[in-house]
């Protein structure tokens, strides 16, 4: 299954928009699904997104100010594969891979799907593989970007400039 991943678009409070590049990322690869990891600040993103594809979101920290209610987790099934997707929220130092992949294993998952830190990262961690796509609106350190997943028997993934 091909999985587009985006996190931390922050639309309305520090984007004016989505962008057109991440739906022509998203179409341009053929992604089945699409996993937002939280902050979207506007489920107008949700939207946009299943313009392309059917969307998983989760809630950011910044989510609730901007009255988004969506899930803290989510965990799902992708293939052969159990995904932890967790916008990254509580885990300090921001982005902190042990943590992270401790909490994927408490929810039975070999995957987490993250965001938060707004940098793009590929990370496995004690037989955990950690997914950040970082921000396609507001990279910090880094480009804007996302990530497309193919979860057959392995896991592929490749970030993408937007």
């Amino acid at each position: 299954m091909r999985v587009g991943i985006v996190s931390d678009t922050h639309v309305y409070d520090r984007a004016e928009e989505l962008g057109s590049e991440v739906l022509e990322a998203f179409r341009r690869h053929g992604v089945e699904l699409i996993l937002h990891a939280g902050d979207l600040t506007s489920t107008d993103v949700i939207e946009e997104l299943r313009e392309v594809a059917e969307v998983v979101a989760v809630q950011g920290n910044m989510d609730a100010y901007y009255g988004t209610s969506l899930p803290l987790r989510e965990v799902l099934t992708l293939g052969r594969h159990r995904v932890l997707l967790f916008h990254g929220s509580g885990i300090y130092p921001r982005g902190n891979p042990e943590k992270l992949a401790y909490l994927a294993k408490e929810h039975g998952c070999g995957v987490v799907v993250t965001g938060h830190t707004h940098r793009a990262a590929l990370v496995e961690m004690g037989g955990v593989r950690i997914i950040n796509p970082g921000s396609p609106t507001n990279p910090r350190g880094g480009y804007p970007s996302v990530a497309i997943a193919d979860f057959g028997d392995s896991v592929r993934v490749e970030l993408l400039r937007v």
